[in-house]
């Protein structure tokens, strides 16, 4: 997921407790182990054989390594078909068009991996078993489901774009009157940003994926969906089990988000500040407030049990201490200030907004934490990288090996290669993506310079930030299933915007910086999406190869979809792109404001951090690298999961929301409890269920916007009881 703030992993226990995992020793209380025999499950006693059984299975679907071999996958001949990227490409345009809907209304976004392995299998099991072999019959598979699902993926992929820097770009007056004027200049300027995440995956894959072994949540729930398709019907009882448990999970949480939009306040969220506070409790409206509302989502408690206590603890204490400690504390001391919601109701106050009238002397409490929270990022992921720079080291030049022979001969000592368990013809080669960046560069610096009047060294620069930043969107999708993007692109701009100063017009600088912001928005969202299809790829076995192919022949299709989807939104609503209108717009569009106030402040001659923000962002880099050097260097592998998460504590800063934090914590407790009393069970049916979890929300959210459309949707025919204020809460 994405969204306008920022979908917590295990963290990176490494080798020694993955070992320890395999070969049986019970794991940390961070997540499902394995069962011991003669525990009561379900209906009775379990026998000792069967529990043995039971304990088998669960290791070799650790989210750590492959899946066992699946019945059947000696049919599977071949993983790239036409069938299987054409119904991909067309899944992943419907997610596309939902997610611009969905962005410019909430902006949140989420990815196609579940949409299109779902429906990418409903759609393709059917056909391959009744046409013809030479009309797209014959035997669908995991491998080709995986797929169908990283076509989805990719050709789903860009909406960000035009919920967030466009919109905001349009309503400075920096591009013509209507996007229908610039349709082409919007297609090219997104060909500049389609294949950059993408081609930063493949060298990323090694060290998150096979060395750090970050979870990826909505990948391994990806993962597990494809296997449960797959084999459910012919598999021993066990496999049936989990895949009915997938099955009413799914339904359950598809049926909980359709019907919750039609009473939001009472089936979604509770808003139990609120409630105190209109029953008599005055200092209750400070929970509300600082949007302390419990929200049941079953995607991000699906998140929380599939990452575990490590990390979903670290986001929900980066959250309390947030919204909970730091932003009061900032309210009560005049550092910062938040806006009256309504006289009717005294003391009801939006703390939660990015306003940016005066945003060094009276910022809101959410511009001020932004700059902490994304030093926390920084330093977080850098200092993760710094401490495995051997092994990185020893991959850049095992990748790069046969280029480098030619002119000089490296040792590289075994112990420090990353093992990868794809055969090397399955690997793409260092020369497709490193030249895929390379012809990138060249068209972003055609395209840029020609039509947005940007010189070659700012446009280098800002694919130095998107590789940078890459970094940052991986480690946090892999740990918390959410992608800081617009943090990522506001701190691009902020950059920029430092090195245009003074040397370009006022609208020209903006223009610049959002362009450039825009340009890490999708570069960094894009390679977490990727890396998500790649850890799909790695549990499934199937060929990474054929999953870059797959993804790039989505993002062609994502240029033109998403481009297409903007213009024609913008053409049905003018109030978008206008700030005249934004009053009774039926798009909030929440990214566009911080976008546009962001423009603004960094052309202006000082910068603009409130320098108590400033000083906190330093000493709280400095925390994450010396936490991260005590792991590395004074920590025992099997007690890393007692070390904060740096990364997930940074993303809870930025959030706008402690919603989602306490469901992944909520989740995670779940799973611990859930382990300590029904092991086996746990261990047969988390994943499942988790993954039921995540699919059925995301599709949720297909469904809500169909229905938004027809105008039969909660905000026409809902209730806003248990709503703050009385205003519909959907």
């Amino acid at each position: 997921m994405s969204n306008n703030g920022g979908a917590v992993g295990i963290g990176s226990e490494g080798d020694v407790v993955a070992e320890m995992t395999i070969k049986g020793i019970e794991k940390d209380d961070s997540g499902p182990s394995t069962p011991d025999p003669g525990v009561n499950v379900e209906k009775g006693e379990m026998r000792e054989t069967e529990a043995e059984e039971e304990e088998e299975e669960y290791d070799q679907l650790s989210h750590e390594y492959p899946f066992p071999v699946v019945p059947g996958e000696e049919l599977e001949t071949q993983q790239f078909t036409f069938r299987a990227v054409f119904v991909g490409c067309l899944l992943g345009a419907v997610i596309s068009a939902s997610n611009i809907y969905l962005g410019l209304k909430t902006g949140w976004t989420f990815g196609a991996s579940l949409f299109g392995s779902i429906f990418g299998y409903a759609i393709l099991k059917p056909l391959s078993r009744t046409l013809p072999t030479k009309f797209g019959g014959g035997y669908f598979g995991p491998k080709e489901n995986v797929c169908c699902q990283s076509a989805a993926t990719a050709a789903g992929s860009l909406g960000l774009l035009f919920t967030s820097g466009f919109p905001a770009a349009y309503q400075l007056g920096l591009l013509s009157a209507t996007p229908k004027e610039d349709f082409g200049k919007l297609i090219t300027f997104t060909a500049c940003c389609a294949y950059y995440g993408m081609f930063f995956a493949i060298p990323l894959r090694k060290f998150y994926i096979l060395k750090q072994k970050l979870t990826f949540p909505s990948a391994v729930a990806a993962a597990h969906t494809i296997r449960s398709l797959h084999v459910g019907k012919n598999a021993e009882a066990n496999a049936r089990k989990k895949t009915k448990a997938l099955i009413i999970a799914f339904a359950g949480a598809i049926t909980l988000r359709c019907v919750s939009e039609y009473a939001p306040g009472i089936l979604w969220d509770w808003h139990w500040g609120w409630t105190l506070y209109r029953l008599g409790w005055s200092g209750a409206i400070y929970c509300e407030n600082w949007n302390w509302v419990f929200e049941f989502t079953p995607a991000f408690i699906g998140a929380g049990m599939l990452t575990g206590i490590n990390a979903s603890y670290s986001f929900f204490g980066g959250a309390f201490l947030a919204w909970g400690i730091i932003g009061p504390a900032l309210i009560t001391t005049g550092k910062a200030f938040g806006e009256a919601v309504s006289p009717d109701y005294p003391g009801y106050m939006n703390y939660m907004g990015m306003v940016l009238d005066d945003p060094v002397h009276a910022p809101s409490p959410r511009y001020w934490l932004v700059w902490p929270g994304t030093m926390l990022l920084l330093c977080g992921s850098f200092a993760e990288i710094a401490a495995n720079y051997k092994t990185l080291w020893a991959y850049v030049i095992q990748a790069f090996s046969p280029f480098i022979k030619r002119f000089r001969a490296m040792e590289v000592h075994e112990e420090d290669l990353i093992d990868d368990p794809a055969p090397p013809e399955e690997q793409v080669p260092w020369w497709m993506w490193s030249g895929g960046i390379v012809l990138a560069i060249f068209f972003s610096c055609l395209v840029l310079g020609l039509q947005y009047h940007q010189n070659v060294g700012l446009t280098i620069l800002a694919i130095v930030l998107a590789f940078i930043f890459s970094f940052i969107g991986a480690e946090s999708a892999g740990r918390t299933n959410v992608i800081p993007v617009t943090t990522i692109g506001n701190a691009s701009q902020l950059i920029i915007g430092g090195a245009t100063k003074g040397h370009y017009a006022i609208k020209d600088a903006q223009l610049l910086n959002t362009t450039g912001g825009m340009l890490a928005l999708a570069a960094s969202e894009q390679s977490a999406d990727m890396l998500g299809d790649l850890k799909t790829t790695h549990l499934l076995r199937a060929s990474p190869r054929v999953q870059f192919y797959a993804q790039c022949c989505g993002a062609l299709v994502s240029i033109f979809m998403s481009a297409g989807m903007y213009v024609l939104f913008s053409t049905a609503y003018p109030c978008i792109n206008s700030l005249a209108g934004q009053a009774h717009c039926s798009f909030p569009a929440p990214d566009v404001g911080a976008w546009r106030a962001i423009a603004v402040a960094v052309s202006e001659p000082a910068l603009p951090i409130p320098p108590s923000s400033g000083y906190t962002s330093i000493g709280l880099g400095i925390f994450a690298i010396v936490i991260t050097a005590i792991k590395y260097k004074l920590v025992k592998p099997q007690y890393y999961h007692f070390v904060p998460n740096p990364n997930a504590i940074g993303i809870a800063f930025i959030l706008n929301t402690t919603t989602y934090p306490a469901a992944m914590a909520t989740g995670a407790t779940i799973v611990f409890f859930w382990r300590r009393k029904y092991p086996a069970a746990c261990a047969m049916y988390c994943y499942a269920v988790a993954a039921g979890f995540i699919a059925g929300e995301g599709l949720g959210g297909i469904v809500g916007a169909i229905l938004q459309i027809a105008g039969v949707s909660g905000g026409y025919k809902g209730t806003a009881v248990g709503c703050p204020a009385g205003v519909y809460c959907g």
